[in-house]
């Protein structure tokens, strides 16, 4: 990866985390990512009249992008609605790297060299056992069902990470690219929301509307960050480079949601700081 790539990534990262902490401090979750959806969609529709449609070849990847991500919103609405933001956002986010490294494998033949595989190893996996960790510690009964939804949301961020990445390099257009699966991501919940609740929805973001789309705008730089950086690197260093936005992520939940920070999430960043370095020293 060239600094500008992980520039890029970095950059993502820290965007990421700042629109998960909007999202997550609306209390009503659908509300949240109603408002984010909107906004995805409204910057993609902004962004298109710009920019060059995706060639043909990366349609089908976009379908499958676009029910993968709506799978993923459901999924951290879920986890969000279940635990603390600094738990069940680094489980989330530090199980993908791992399986993101198999499925770019598999899928895109991108196999792992030894220091690639030690650095994802240690990024994601140290920081889901320091997070289960830290719910142990906090004296508190582990929250399983929020467990369960921050890994499942896991597995669907990988999904939609390797298939993204296999998409945007067919696309022609990193811009494109991004502008159209925000649409296609953006629309479901807001239309769920509306068929749901009705003029209810309506009612419940007026509150929350410039907070919640200024996410949703905040969530459509970060990923487009992301896919121009896998048009230039392998997917799963960057995904796991991405995954810094878990230490943003506890820094948010300490200083805006009064979460404790503690050993665990010290830990936590050393162990990041640790897998990110094994993967650089494979550039």
């Amino acid at each position: 990866m060239t600094p500008l790539v992980i520039a890029a990534v970095l950059a993502a990262a820290v965007t990421h985390a700042g629109w998960n902490a909007i999202a997550h401090g609306i209390r009503d979750q659908l509300t949240a990512f109603t408002l984010v959806g909107a906004g995805n969609c409204l910057g993609g529709l902004a962004v298109m009249p710009f920019v060059p449609a995706p060639d043909a070849a990366s349609w089908p990847y976009l379908a499958v992008s676009g029910v993968l991500h709506v799978l993923y919103m459901a999924l951290l609405m879920r986890s969000f609605s279940l635990g603390d933001f600094g738990q069940a956002y680094p489980i989330a986010r530090g199980t993908a790297p791992l399986a993101v490294t198999v499925l770019a494998a598999v899928l895109a033949g991108e196999l792992p060299d030894g220091w690639q595989l030690a650095g994802v190893a240690v990024a994601s996996t140290g920081l889901v056992g320091v997070a289960l960790w830290g719910i142990k510690g906090s004296g508190a009964p582990p929250q399983w069902p929020a467990i369960g939804a921050a890994a499942a949301t896991g597995l669907a961020i990988a999904g939609y990470t390797v298939v993204d990445g296999m998409g945007v390099r067919a696309s022609g257009s990193s811009l494109g690219f991004t502008a159209w699966l925000m649409v296609l991501e953006g629309l479901p919940v807001p239309l769920y929301a509306l068929a749901v609740r009705k003029r209810a929805a309506l009612a419940a973001a007026r509150p929350y509307a410039v907070r919640g789309l200024f996410g949703g705008l905040m969530s459509m730089l970060a990923y487009g960050l992301v896919l121009w950086a896998q048009t230039r690197g392998r997917m799963a260093p960057i995904a796991a480079l991405r995954e810094s936005s878990i230490i943003v992520g506890a820094a948010i939940g300490t200083l805006l949601f009064k979460e404790r920070f503690g050993a665990p999430r010290v830990a936590a960043a050393a162990l990041l700081v640790a897998g990110i370095g094994l993967m650089l020293h494979a550039g």
